[in-house]
């Protein structure tokens, strides 16, 4: 009896490999965050002025210029002229402990290239923008346009080599919806609403949550309102404020997007 035996010769196909592209160790991001640290001081200095002042251009203690053109000891990380030791913009080490901390978030998300660089773009916008806000309460302009317009092209160009401009969409839905949603607030409640700089800033701040999703977003803004609501408590309960007092809302969403972006 001949016995027919079929052989059946299956073939594998290797699915391609997805995931975050190669990018710079955290060392290389490190350094390439302590690098960028004097412009960022030299914006903070400028910019840290009242609202309809001029920029600041020198040392308000002896003139001695912070501009490009000026020597690179006033913009070093102790915060202080080099001519006269006057405090000079943030203080001494903060702002390159605040980049570093927005490169291991950047770490932990993990995401692609372009991604990377869309956040990198709004982290180099959003560290000054927080110091200003601290100082003056105030969130420049040429700021708050450059994070939005940076993002979301940056964004846009990550979802045209994704192939899913689904996402970018969401982005510019929840940033222009956060936006409009602070702005609405301001003309409504006046002074005890949001600023209209924190509308500017929502734009480029929530469009990052919503490229993630938005569960990111409903995180971050969570994570904001708390972190303001707590320390507004702290400074009632101290009595370092009143109940009429102004609290900036910036560097809570900005930190707050940042607790999202590490934990999305």
């Amino acid at each position: 009896m001949r016995q027919e035996v079929e052989v059946r010769i299956t073939t594998s196909r290797r699915e391609p490999v997805t995931g975050p592209a190669p990018v710079a160790s955290w060392p290389a991001r490190g350094l390439a965050a302590l690098a960028i640290a004097p412009a960022l001081r030299w914006l903070i200095a400028t910019e840290s002025v009242p609202y309809g002042q001029p920029r600041r251009t020198g040392c308000d203690s002896c003139g001695t210029p912070i501009g490009p053109a000026g020597p690179v000891g006033t913009l070093s990380p102790r915060g202080r002229c080099a001519t006269c030791g006057s405090r000079l913009g943030a203080p001494p080490l903060t702002v390159e402990f605040v980049l570093l901390l927005a490169v291991a978030v950047l770490v932990l998300a993990g995401r692609p290239l372009v991604e990377s660089l869309a956040f990198a773009w709004w982290a180099g916008c959003a560290v000054p923008l927080l110091f200003v806000d601290v100082a003056v309460h105030r969130l420049p302009d040429r700021l708050t346009f450059a994070a939005a317009g940076g993002t979301l092209t940056l964004l846009g160009i990550a979802a045209l080599v994704a192939d899913d401009p689904s996402a970018w969409w969401r982005a510019l839905l929840a940033g222009l919806g956060a936006g409009l949603s602070f702005g609405v607030s301001t003309l409504l409640l006046g002074q005890r609403g949001f600023g209209l700089g924190d509308a500017k800033l929502a734009l480029s701040s929530v469009a990052l949550l919503g490229w993630l999703g938005w569960p990111a977003v409903v995180l971050g803004l969570l994570l904001a309102f708390t972190g303001s609501a707590l320390y507004a408590t702290v400074l009632l309960v101290t009595r370092r404020i009143g109940w009429r007092g102004h609290l900036p809302f910036g560097p809570f969403l900005i930190l707050g997007t940042l607790g999202a972006l590490a934990l999305g």
